[in-house]
Parts: structure tokens; sequence; C-alpha cells
């Protein structure tokens, strides 16, 4: 199928009423004219992990699309993992099929508010979760994951005050699993995570007692202790190969993600309304537009991006830098009709 100016449709809604597979169609054949890489976050509908080239965590996301030969990146997820990307591929041009997909949690802490706490503790770090924006990484000492944030944080010296931003429940998993007392938490949370419940554990527990409870560290301390492992999406994609049953207390699109390639297998949802409406804004028919349009771009100014990657190379040397995918991780990535790359080919 060949498009031409007259085939490209004027707005997203148009484009929600052609055929699944005439979709499909478009997007490959428009990411290959834009040498596009199509990022697709672990939260996301199956329709868009479908047709994405990578699936997985923010960061590990834009760190893949970073090492191609991509002009152009497509981030299916939040916003802020949009401007991540920028931020490590400045040259490239970075692309979001919805803009309004943001991060309630991110949304909590911006940089002007990052500033006035820091007056009050001008001795403080500040280390900022990579669920934030750009703005406040770029007013940040360093960065984390949920994966390296006890590593980081025992990176610095134990009388310096820490300003720990934006997730609450995060900081106070860093600090139990450090002993510290001198963290300062901003009061932000992952509404997904915070609202999962014992009651629910409790339900799914009972109905699947085989089965191993694995509890993204974003939850609430109470959901952390009854849980067998905290780790971050990509420590329960690692957990899935090794695993016949698992209880997965994080946003149910990596549910649905390992369900497929695993159909043998049993993975459960802790809550089944751990459901990240911003996530699903994104759509085939949103995707399908913004390669067609070249529509919706990021742009971040030069300072601030600087400044923001400066935050997260300190963080990549702390850590040990990037790491290639798992076997696992590839096989994911390599399942259906993904290939790996910017499937430009």
């Amino acid at each position: 199928m060949t498009l031409t100016a007259r085939e490209v449709l004027p707005t997203p809604l148009d484009y929600a009423g052609l055929p699944r597979q005439e979709l499909k169609d478009r997007i490959l054949q428009r990411k290959a004219q834009r040498n596009a890489v199509i990022l697709g976050h672990n939260y996301q509908r199956v329709e868009i992990q479908e047709v994405s080239d990578f699936l997985g965590d923010s960061l590990a996301l834009s760190q893949e699309a970073a090492d191609t030969d991509a002009d152009t990146i497509v981030f299916c997820g939040v916003h802020f993992m949009a401007e991540t990307a920028k931020v490590l591929s400045p040259s490239k041009t970075v692309l979001m099929p919805d803009p309004r997909a943001g991060c309630p949690m991110a949304d909590f802490v911006t940089g002007q508010a990052l500033r006035n706490l820091q007056e009050q503790h001008p001795d403080a770090v500040t280390v900022a979760y990579v669920n934030s924006s750009a703005e406040v990484k770029a007013h940040s000492d360093i960065c984390c994951t949920s994966s390296n944030a006890v590593q980081v944080v025992e990176t610095i010296s134990r009388d310096r005050t820490i300003i720990f931003v934006p997730d609450r429940n995060l900081a106070h998993y860093v600090q139990e699993r450090t002993g510290r007392d001198n963290i300062v938490a901003w009061d932000g949370y992952c509404y997904v995570h915070d609202d999962l419940v014992l009651e629910e554990l409790d339900k799914a527990r009972k109905a699947h007692p085989e089965a191993l409870v694995v509890i993204h560290p974003e939850a609430r301390e109470d959901l952390l202790a009854e849980a067998d492992e905290v780790t971050s999406t990509g420590g329960m994609v690692r957990m899935a190969e090794d695993h016949d049953a698992l209880i997965l207390g994080t946003e149910r699109g990596l549910v649905d993600q390992l369900r497929e390639r695993y159909p043998e297998k049993t993975f459960v949802p802790l809550s089944g309304a751990a459901v990240c409406g911003n996530m699903k804004l994104n759509t085939l028919s949103k995707l399908a537009w913004c390669l067609d349009h070249g529509r919706h771009e990021v742009v971040l100014e030069e300072g601030i991006r600087s400044r923001a990657e400066e935050s997260l190379r300190k963080m990549l040397a702390v850590s040990g830098g990037w790491q290639a995918p798992s076997e696992e991780e590839e096989k994911l990535e390599l399942a259906g009709v993904r290939p790996k790359g910017c499937g430009c080919g």
C-alpha cells in the first residue's frame, strides 16, 4: 500500500474508523519512510505493544532508542518518558501520539517547587526518580530508577540530607532499606500503585496460593511488607521466565504482555482496577496519525536538556551504565511481528 497526500487523514478520529490491519500497514510504512523507532512502555495497550520495536521500562526504552540509527523516536508512554528520550537523543525527533498522556505523579513536583524546597535544605542532595519532568531532573543532583534507587542513595554520605522527589512510597522504601533518617520525601505518588489494597491481595492469594507475590516499590509500605519480592517492572519481566505463577502488584498492562508471551503460565493482577488511564490514551489510530503528520514533537530548551542529561549520566555511572537486554527481554522484543531495531528494513 502506497500512501498519498490525499490518503493522509486530518484527525485521529478519522483514523479510528479504519480497519485494524490497515492501521498497522500505515504505521509500518510510515515508520520506514521516517526511519522511525516505536517505543512501547510495559503498561501500553496490547495493540500498541504489537507494533512496538521495543518494550520495557521508560529509561531502558530511551537508551535502546539512543543506540539505534533511527531519525525519529515515537514514544508510546507518558510525557516525562518522551522527554527522557529527547534528553538522551537530542539530535533525533521525538514524537508522542497524544500529548495529554501525562503522569500525575510527575506532575506533583515542578522545577520551581523543587527549588523552593532546596532553599529550605541548602546542603541537601536532591535525588529525582526518573518519573519526573526534564526540568525537575535538571534541578536535581542525580536521578534514580525504581530498581537502583537504593544503590544510588547508598552512594551519598549518610550525614547529607536527601531530598527525594516525587514519589513518597519509593522514598519510604529506600529509607527502610538504607536505614537513613534524613530523607525528605516529596508528597507525590502513583495513583495506580498507591490504590492497591490488602483486601485485593488477600483475595488473589486465596485464589492462587501457589503464586509468588511481586509488588512494585511505588506501592504503599503495608503492601510491600506482604510481598515475596519487591522489584521494578523490568524485574517482573525477568522473574516471569523462572516462575510459573506470579501475582503482580503493578499496572495490568504488564500482566497482559506476560500472558501473551507465556499463555501456559499464570499471571494475576493484584488488582483488576490497576489501570493507568494516562498510558491508555495512546491508541493504534493516534499512533498512525502521529506518524503520518509528524506530531506531536517534544522540544526541550537546551539548558534544561543538558542538565537533565547530567543527572541521568551520574546515575548511570553509579549503576554501571546501560545494561544490554536480558535473554528474556530479547524474547519479548522479538515476539510476534516485532523486529529488533528500528524496524526500518
